[in-house]
């Protein structure tokens, strides 16, 4: 259960996506990975292990192999750092009648809303400070941690008809209670306030930030046996988790491995730090200029790569047997998923799905298929977004969850070992 133990407080620590590559770059940094920046040349020695950041929020580990990535080509696990929640609006104090003070917040991603409401909420995030040149700002991030805000909902005997269906406006039903003031002067500035104080900085020296709400209640096992993980975020965090912990574990040395994860995937990835960005492709081509100086190396190097897409996929929900495929619908702690849609809206094919199939066989990890219900429409995910910024092969996967994108939600244990254990595998291979 280490493998647990290390996943749950991964979470813990984890709050939002500046805080999750915050929190891998310690583990990298504990297992003899070092950081490199993108502003300088990089240089690819065999045996090196590095990562390189973008954006804070996005975190790119890599192990040189000891043969040239033209014989090996590159082995990556590519996850996602951020999940659904509420980013906090510039100028958010409103304050209400009776010295209520609420703050201004839009939603982020597609998060459950109704899994929002009447618990105890904080704040994580990003905050940028005056440096001593206006074109290079601190930066640094800020976790408070203790229950500070809450959603609090309309009681039922003002809407007897909530339990039939109730639609929600984001910008009037989920702003969140902070305070209660006796003057309206006492909420201004309040959030920075909070924020200078938490960081211990003058509240002049704060030029903005980048900041969410997060459940405050703790990562946990739960079942008759603890065969369950309920927590925020696991979508994708766990297999950001699970990525990361194979790399740093794995014990191959041939060929050079990547743990990419990327942010924003929760809307588009069309960002600079994001999987439709040719960030990893550009750190990709340097390491392979690096070794043996050519466009055409690149190419080769590619074309012996393979990648797992690792976004987490839908548990079979007893309760809505009608929503899911009659034949491929994945359970918890049934392994690992491989996942498939006849439009491409996954990278995965029949020969990349048969080299993770055979992987979870030689892993002595069982594996599952998931295939949309043909009437209701799927989304994509980090693979074929990737295949725009280069041609590889690979596999969309992920570990089935339930109630995907709720403030919490639900996975097995078993499937989050066994998805390691394949990791590992393909990074050792």
């Amino acid at each position: 259960m280490a493998n647990i133990d290390s996943l749950l407080k991964f979470m813990d620590n984890s709050p939002c996506n500046f805080l999750a590559v915050k929190t891998i770059k310690e583990i990298l940094l504990q297992n003899g990975y070092f950081e490199k920046s993108l502003k300088d040349k990089l240089d690819a020695k065999p045996g090196e292990k590095f990562f390189v950041t973008k954006n804070d929020s996005a975190i790119f580990a890599f192990k040189i192999g000891h043969k040239p990535v033209t014989e090996t080509g590159f082995r990556i696990v590519a996850a996602h750092s951020d999940s659904p929640c509420f980013r906090i609006k510039p100028h958010a104090e409103m304050c209400s009648e009776g010295g209520i003070v609420r703050l201004n917040t839009e939603v982020y991603g597609g998060p459950i809303l109704y899994t929002w409401f009447d618990r105890p909420l904080s704040i994580a995030g990003r905050v940028i400070l005056k440096g001593e040149n206006a074109l290079e700002p601190l930066t640094t991030t800020v976790k408070i941690d203790r229950p500070l805000l809450s959603i609090s909902h309309l009681a039922i005997h003002f809407n007897r008809a909530v339990n039939e269906g109730n639609k929600l406006s984001k910008q009037k039903d989920m702003l969140p209670i902070i305070a209660k003031v006796n003057e309206k002067l006492e909420a201004d500035n309040m959030l920075l306030k909070l924020v200078a104080q938490e960081l211990k900085v003058n509240i002049e020296d704060i030029l903005d930030f980048d900041l969410m709400l997060y459940d405050t209640e703790k990562a946990c096992t739960f079942g008759l046996n603890n065969e369950f993980v309920s927590c925020g975020r696991l979508d994708d965090l766990s297999m950001a988790h699970a990525a990361i912990t194979a790399l740093v574990e794995s014990t191959g040395d041939d060929a050079t491995c990547i743990a990419a994860i990327f942010d924003n995937e929760e809307t588009g990835s069309g960002t600079k730090q994001g999987a439709g960005s040719p960030v990893l492709a550009n750190v990709m081509r340097r390491i392979v200029e690096a070794q043996c100086g050519s466009f055409d190396d690149f190419s080769r190097a590619v074309a012996r790569s393979f990648m797992i897409s690792a976004d987490n996929a839908h548990a079979f929900h007893p309760n809505y047997a009608e929503k899911y495929d009659p034949t491929n619908h994945p359970h918890l702690g049934g392994g690992p998923c491989i996942k498939i849609n006849a439009n491409c809206k996954y990278m995965s094919d029949a020969h990349s799905a048969a080299i993770f199939k055979s992987l979870c066989i030689e892993a002595g990890s069982p594996y599952q298929y998931f295939v949309n219900h043909s009437d209701v429409a799927g989304g994509s995910t980090l693979g074929n977004i990737l295949t725009s910024q280069m041609d590889i092969e690979g596999v969309d996967v992920g570990n089935p969850l339930l109630a995907m994108h709720s403030v919490r939600e639900t996975a097995s244990v078993d499937d989050h070992i066994n998805m390691t254990k394949v990791m590992t595998l393909f990074f050792n291979k």
